[in-house]
């Protein structure tokens, strides 16, 4: 009895797991940053309003900075996903023969004998050329180019998300444990985040946990010692 099973690949999975895995690092990214600032004006300052402005200061900044740099770099990879498109149609107009051939060559590279990579270059081409072209050759799906608009969105969201964490947890009226309430928010936080990216990433889990939640860690203490030699009591 054949127990092979054979597991579906497609692009549209890949763009989801690219985008579980920003979504991931966005959130981390608020996460570490915001909970080394407000802890870092924390050490400086027992006032909440002055923790809460810098705070939502700071998460606005951020998320607006991850929302315009995501733009930025999905915007530059669309329009050169755009240009190579363009090149390929144009080939395919002025070197039909050519470019037959080298489809042809590519499904030789795949494993294909050459037979096969002909028959099956000439039916792909008979159909649709530039489909079959931009498949193999380019790799890039001209119907679903990523919108540089929803990147940023996303992007912006997930840093929302993670910061919200250690600001609310500072923002609790604990007294002197709500720097260590916040401390433990964060670990824990980190750890979710860090194993949903080993996860994702096909990584191992520990390896990724101790990595985020020590890089975490770090900031805090740092931020905080930091503040710390500014003290500023709030009576």
């Amino acid at each position: 009895m054949n127990t092979t099973h054979y597991e579906p690949h497609s692009k549209n999975t890949s763009s989801r797991s690219n985008w579980l895995r920003a979504a991931v690092l966005g959130s981390n990214d608020g996460i570490v940053s915001i909970a080394g600032l407000v802890v870092g004006v924390a050490g400086a300052t027992d006032l909440k309003i002055i923790i809460l402005a810098a705070g939502v200061a700071g998460i606005l900044a951020g998320a607006l900075s991850m929302a315009a740099g995501e733009y930025v770099s999905v915007s530059t990879q669309r329009d050169i996903e755009k240009a190579l498109l363009k090149k390929e149609r144009q080939e395919l107009i002025d070197e039909p023969y050519e470019e037959l051939t080298e489809l042809t060559a590519l499904y030789q590279a795949k494993g294909l004998k050459l037979s096969t990579a002909k028959l099956v270059a000439a039916e792909l081409t008979k159909k649709d050329a530039f489909a079959a072209h931009v498949d193999i050759e380019l790799g890039i799906d001209p119907h679903h180019l990523t919108n540089p608009w929803s990147a940023a969105g996303a992007s912006a969201a997930a840093f929302l998300v993670g910061s919200a964490i250690p600001l609310i947890a500072i923002m609790l009226p604990l007294g002197q444990v709500s720097i260590p309430v916040t401390f433990i928010s964060v670990i824990v936080a980190l750890t979710f985040t860090g194993y949903l990216s080993a996860k994702i990433g096909g990584t191992k889990v520990a390896t990724s946990i101790i990595r985020v939640v020590s890089g975490g860690a770090a900031a805090m203490i740092i931020t905080y010692a930091i503040g710390s030699l500014f003290g500023v009591s709030g009576i």
